[in-house]
């Protein structure tokens, strides 16, 4: 009996002694990290010991740190953890990162929850611009965003716009869920690209088909949830929070959705011209099953969403300013004399493409980018960015500026109209899609699928608030997240049809 009872406290004492060992190392490697911190870092508030900086970035570290920009210059570092975030907040910090320094600060922080699954055959994720990712940028640029392919996909793009529009007429004085109808719409718009097939169903009463859009969503959320690997990354090997395993659920079941269709298309001795989609182009060039899945998924997640949002945030804004909306509606209706829309009729609504830009402006999909990390240390504006740093440009912030925006607050179009400032990354002011060697490669259809549907809305639909609520009162708070999405989605519903 001694001898059970003493073998017990043993053990006991064993485990109390190795936790305290595990938490005398983590603090003194955290010391040791703080101490060794190299010179001529960005400014920025005085880090707390162990946590860092944590407590002053908050759910919306757009705000935050643009608030912080405000004291401590437009470059600032902060520490999160023992990891070190540098976060640029005007056009000349961004250049340099984005353009003098590109070469060393090109390479992609990967959150702990996305890494060891999408690393070996990422795009947008892809840690460093290897050959790997050249040849695979190359592949979806000439087959998927080219201005040839963009053209062979109009006729598909019209048909989704199409069934969007039914759906719509069957909704007549009913409340619409914009960011619902939009998602779906630009999802399978995509899935047909890349698959041949829709996946989601407008007519299912949560606007998605088996958990499908809920699951990618859970994804986005997971990668930017706090993270204690992310911040202390000698944890990474626990999994403390179990965000890792529960992606790999998620991957799981979303990738079974079309497991089958990658499988039957390569039993197929022939596709024919009209029915091929970009999953043949991947099989004629060797792709794995795994590589296929991983390079959807990062699709699907980065362009879905960011133009879902973009449309809402543009719907939210026409409503709430009468003057830009009645302007845009007699723009459209005096230029497009038929139900179709042609997209080489897009160009010329040159209020249309105004309202776009100033959308972006206001509200980036991304509010940082998506973040950097340097492969080696360089100077910014005579500032240090030590290798392994993280790195953001807070579009956001830089957008809303009034040293380089006018009122930046307020939603006016007109600003855009006799500007030469553009999206295409050269103007550093306006980075909706970011620059250099990571700028976003599927600008063109991104802002082909904004205009396409606002124009589509905007013609054949009066709207307006449920109960003739007043505009002036609706909700534009934001929830910060991979896109930035508003916290309320936009309920509408239309008078009547053209």
């Amino acid at each position: 009996m001694n001898k059970v009872i003493h073998t017990k406290m043993d053990h006991t004492t064993f485990l109390m002694s190795f936790s305290l060992f595990l938490m005398s190392s983590f603090v003194l490697f955290t010391i040791r990290t703080y101490l060794k911190s190299e010179k001529g870092l960005p400014p920025g508030p005085r880090p707390w010991p162990i946590i860092g900086n944590l407590h002053q970035v908050g759910k919306n570290p757009h705000v935050s740190t643009a608030i912080l920009a405000e004291k401590h210059g437009s470059l600032i570092s902060l520490r999160l953890g023992t990891q070190l975030l540098v976060v640029a907040s005007s056009p000349e910090a961004a250049t340099g990162i984005l353009k003098t320094q590109d070469r060393f600060l090109s390479s992609r922080f990967i959150p702990n929850a996305f890494q060891s699954y999408l690393l070996p055959f990422a795009l947008i994720w892809s840690a460093d611009c290897d050959e790997n990712w050249k040849s695979l940028r190359t592949l979806c640029k000439t087959h998927m965003f080219s201005t040839k392919a963009l053209e062979s996909q109009s006729s598909l793009r019209e048909r989704k716009l199409g069934e969007m529009l039914d759906f719509l007429c069957s909704k007549k004085d009913e409340v619409v869920n914009i960011e619902e109808v939009v998602f779906t719409t630009m999802f399978n718009t995509l899935s047909n690209i890349l698959f041949g097939k829709d996946f989601l169903d407008l007519r299912d009463r949560d606007g998605s088909a088996s958990g499908l859009k809920e699951k990618l969503f859970k994804i986005l959320a997971n990668g930017l949830a706090p993270n204690v690997s992310d911040f202390f990354p000698m944890l990474d090997r626990w999994d403390l929070q179990g965000i890792k395993k529960e992606q790999l659920k998620h991957m799981k079941e979303i990738f079974s959705s079309w497991e089958d269709i990658i499988n039957d298309r390569r039993l197929m001795v022939v596709v024919k011209e009209e029915e091929q989609c970009f999953l043949d182009q991947l099989l004629e060039n060797g792709f794995s099953n795994d590589q296929i899945n991983i390079l959807a998924l990062e699709l699907f997640t980065a362009s879905t969403d960011t133009t879902t949002s973009t449309i809402e945030w543009a719907m939210a804004e026409l409503i709430k300013n009468k003057k830009a909306m009645f302007k845009l509606q007699e723009e459209i209706r005096n230029e497009i004399h038929s139900d179709t829309i042609f997209e080489c009729e897009l160009s010329k609504l040159s209020y249309l493409n105004a309202c776009v830009k100033e959308t972006l402006r206001l509200h980036p999909p991304t509010p940082f980018l998506l973040p950097h990390r340097a492969i080696q240390t360089c100077e910014v504006m005579n500032y240090t960015i030590p290798r392994g740093s993280q790195v953001l440009v807070n579009i956001w912030a830089i957008g809303r500026n009034p040293k380089y925006w006018e009122d930046p607050l307020s939603f006016k179009p007109e600003r855009f109209l006799n500007s030469k400032l553009d999206f295409k990354g050269q103007d550093f002011e306006f980075l909706p899609f970011g620059a250099g060697r990571r700028m976003c490669p599927g600008l063109f259809m991104g802002i082909n699928g904004v205009q396409s549907v606002l124009t589509y809305l905007i013609l054949r639909f009066d709207w307006i608030l449920p109960n003739d609520e007043d505009p002036l009162k609706i909700d534009m708070n934001e929830k910060f997240g991979v896109t930035l999405q508003k916290e309320k989605p936009l309920q509408l519903s239309f008078k009547h049809l053209k």
